[in-house]
């Protein structure tokens, strides 16, 4: 249903949209799906020290309860926006949602740390419905234009919030005790549950598609085998003939399900959806604004905690500018879209990305100082992040069909988090190579090196076709 739909008697300016309760209501539950998202990513990465210190855990299991998130989540993205629009949106995000509930809910109350990460790869796996189901809805829900962009701008605040409000909430509850960490969240993802079955509207399955077990089957394979090979090859080393032989594999099962697909009557993966250089565009840019963000965000948690030995909140509090201005900023995305369209806006992004990383090089040395180095920076990359992730997504999504929108969303978030998990295994893996414990900044230039070349490979990208499309219109 979108919004034309759904407010028929309002035919008019386009400009003079009124949301009725109800589509409030429906943005209300998708936002606070990802609110939950960017809050436990946020939250759990505060309480890993505690969580760490109670079970007894060793620094490399300690990783997995992040890394059997992202192994979940990066894993079946696609296969989890595919599955959307083949069995039922509603179907898929309230069956997934309760699957995260029930996760949260048993990673607050177990003792043993086997149990955790496994009730983290079960979370990351409903996260990897979850999300793209959103998305789609919302675009499904929302028609293509002003509306749309209005949403998604909306959406995107909802996400900075999460991961903003993690970083405090983390802080102040790890100090009563890391398990709030996960229950916390429970009475939110319970309500949204209940909001989605009332609010969103049934849908059909799609008549004809979802036959394709192979490809299905080469598509998870590889799919998890992929991001496995990619989270643990820094602790393997990336040399290991072991982990040379899971990308190898990776590779072949993935090239075999594009085989597949290709020949099929009824693909799961309509690979003809890569034919736009947009879509491209957008999901190389997703992967250029995650892998460094994230990236970048994890040096200065290692620094400021590990290195200056700051206390949780006063190390979420220093990072939140980047947060804040997202949450501020997001809401005018969406009339910036609508007048200038989203490559001006990626752009835009890409070159605040690089500036703030840029500014921080130039600056740092081995004792960066908050106030003219790391706070300018967080400024820039909020703003950074504010401009693109709602262009990158509106972009990925512009010109889709309505059956093939849950595929184009879990296509560019499968790109943020494939990205993000190789980025940030690669920067572990450069910040770790001093022995002993860092005594100042100068072992994270490395990775601050390669987050900096992320950003300015994304924002080539985006500028050099934006250059040749203003001078064949300056030329016509």
């Amino acid at each position: 249903m979108t919004i034309t739909e759904a407010l028929p008697q309002q035919t008019a300016a386009p400009a003079a949209l009124r949301w009725s309760p109800r589509l409030w209501g429906v943005l209300a539950v998708l936002c606070t799906v990802l609110f939950l998202d960017g809050l436990d990513v946020s939250m759990v990465g505060v309480a890993l020290p505690s969580i760490g210190s109670e079970l007894s855990l060793s620094t490399t299991s300690l990783q997995w309860i992040v890394n059997g998130y992202v192994l979940g989540y990066g894993g079946l993205l696609l296969l989890g926006g595919r599955t959307a629009d083949l069995l039922g949106r509603r179907r898929v995000f309230l069956a997934a949602l309760a699957v995260f509930t029930v996760a949260s809910l048993v990673g607050g109350l177990v003792d043993d740390g086997g149990l955790l990460i496994a009730t983290r790869f079960v979370k990351g796996l409903a996260a990897a419905f979850t999300a793209p189901t959103a998305m789609s809805i919302l675009t499904t829900t929302f028609s293509e234009g002003p509306a749309r962009n209005r949403a998604l701008s909306i959406f995107t605040v909802f996400g900075a919030s999460g991961y903003s409000s993690g970083l405090i909430l983390g802080g102040l509850l790890t100090s009563l005790g890391w398990r709030w960490n996960f229950l916390v969240p429970v009475p939110l993802a319970i309500a949204a549950l209940v909001g989605g079955m009332v609010l969103i509207a049934r849908d059909k399955p799609a008549a004809s598609g979802g036959h394709d077990l192979a490809g299905a089957a080469t598509l998870i394979s590889g799919m998890l085998l992929a991001v496995y090979s990619v989270v643990s090859a820094p602790a393997r080393g990336w040399l290991d003939p072991v982990t040379i032989g899971l990308f190898v594999l990776a590779i072949a099962l993935l090239a075999g399900f594009v085989v597949i697909e290709n020949r099929v009557k009824h693909p799961l993966v309509r690979l003809g959806i890569l034919r736009a250089g947009s879509i491209v565009r957008a999901n190389a840019s997703m992967v250029a604004l995650m892998g460094s963000y994230v990236s970048f965000q994890f040096m200065m948690t290692l620094y400021l905690q590990d290195v200056l030995h700051w206390a949780p909140l006063r190390m979420a509090l220093a990072l939140l500018p980047a947060g804040l201005v997202v949450a501020f900023g997001s809401p005018f995305v969406g009339r910036l879209i609508d007048r200038y369209g989203t490559a001006p806006l990626i752009v835009t992004a890409m070159v605040s990305l690089s500036l703030g990383y840029v500014w921080f090089l130039a600056t740092a040395g081995t004792q960066p100082h908050y106030l003219v180095t790391v706070l300018p920076t967080m400024l820039l990359l909020g703003g950074g992040f504010g401009f693109g992730f709602s262009s990158i997504m509106a972009q990925a999504t512009d010109g889709i069909a309505d059956s093939e929108q849950g595929l184009a969303s879990g296509l560019v978030q499968s790109s943020g988090q494939v990205g993000t998990a190789l980025v940030l295994a690669v920067v572990t893996a450069l910040v770790s190579t001093g022995a002993g414990a860092a005594e100042d900044f100068g072992q994270f230039h490395p990775g601050l090196n390669l987050v900096t070349g992320v950003a300015v490979v994304g924002l080539l990208l985006n500028v050099i076709p934006l250059l040749a499309r203003v001078a064949r219109t300056r030329a016509a």
